[in-house]
């Protein structure tokens, strides 16, 4: 791990598009800013993490599951057409 120290309006460059500057810091809380392409995503690492879990876990979903998800599905919009 690369340990960097910074000091309040300064940045660190990661590749040649991401931007991370320290934006405010009171006491022991560190404020961050961060600009970076739309087309990087930037989370906080306990968002990631359950992004990841929920990843994992909808492909290691039961082919059953989603079988029946689309009966259900299916019921729904059969039950909606007969109210029609």
């Amino acid at each position: 791990m690369l340990v960097l120290s910074r000091r309040l309006n300064e940045s660190i460059m990661i590749g040649d598009q991401v931007e991370v500057k320290v934006v405010d810091v009171r006491g022991d809380q560190v404020r961050l800013g961060v600009q970076a392409p739309r087309d990087i995503p930037v989370h906080r690492k306990e968002v990631y993490a359950a992004i990841q879990k929920q990843n994992l876990e909808a492909a290691a979903a039961d082919v059953s599951d989603v079988e029946k998800a689309r009966r259900a599905l299916e019921n729904g919009e059969k039950d909606e057409d007969r109210k029609g």
